[in-house]
């Protein structure tokens, strides 16, 4: 009895290749590599869509326009320089982070240029992760540290971080970096 080999239908290339996540996806660059926003996987698979990804929370942006709000009344802003809304920071080549209230010495700022600032505010605020933190060692924890230290290294005075759903508040700085 002779047999015959299956014919097997042809795969087209498209189907070979894994899918390309969309810039849009991408939140950080950390040493040339991407941070994608939590949950990037469910928009690659259907589940979610971008806009729902890269939002906030509305607990995250009430959090973020009270601390803003409250601050703008309080900061000398002859001084001071206060911004909010995902602002980028350009660290390095490759390195560019992304902060929800930062605090600026005016006079380091200069003339603004319409990019990613290119120098340390004193302090970041950050409220919850919105980083997809499973690459890093310890995963959120792991995340928020490494990118508290990146700061801190670039000349940021101090970090406050919230983190909502575990009632957690971080305060560092760079005399206490832990």
């Amino acid at each position: 009895m002779t047999t015959i080999a299956e014919k097997r239908p042809r795969r087209k290339a498209s189907e070979l290749i894994a899918p390309a996540i969309s810039s849009a996806l991408i939140y950080e660059l950390w040493d040339g590599k991407q941070v994608y926003y939590k949950d990037y996987r469910a928009v690659m698979t259907g589940k979610k869509t971008i806009e729902e990804v890269v939002s906030c929370s509305d607990l995250q942006g009430v959090l973020v326009s009270l601390i803003h709000g409250h601050l703008f009344g309080i900061i000398n802003r002859k001084k001071y320089l206060l911004a909010t809304n995902e602002i980028g920071i350009h660290l390095a080549l490759n390195n560019n982070l992304a902060n929800d209230v930062v605090i600026y010495d005016k006079e380091s700022v200069g003339k603004l240029k319409g990019k990613l600032f290119d120098v340390p505010p004193k302090v970041v605020i950050e409220v919850d992760i919105k980083a997809d933190a499973a690459e890093f060692d310890n995963g959120s924890d792991g995340y928020l540290m490494e990118k508290a230290r990146k700061l801190l290294d670039f000349g940021v005075e101090g970090v406050l971080w919230i983190i909502t759903n575990a009632q957690k508040t971080y305060v560092i700085n760079k005399n206490d970096p832990t």
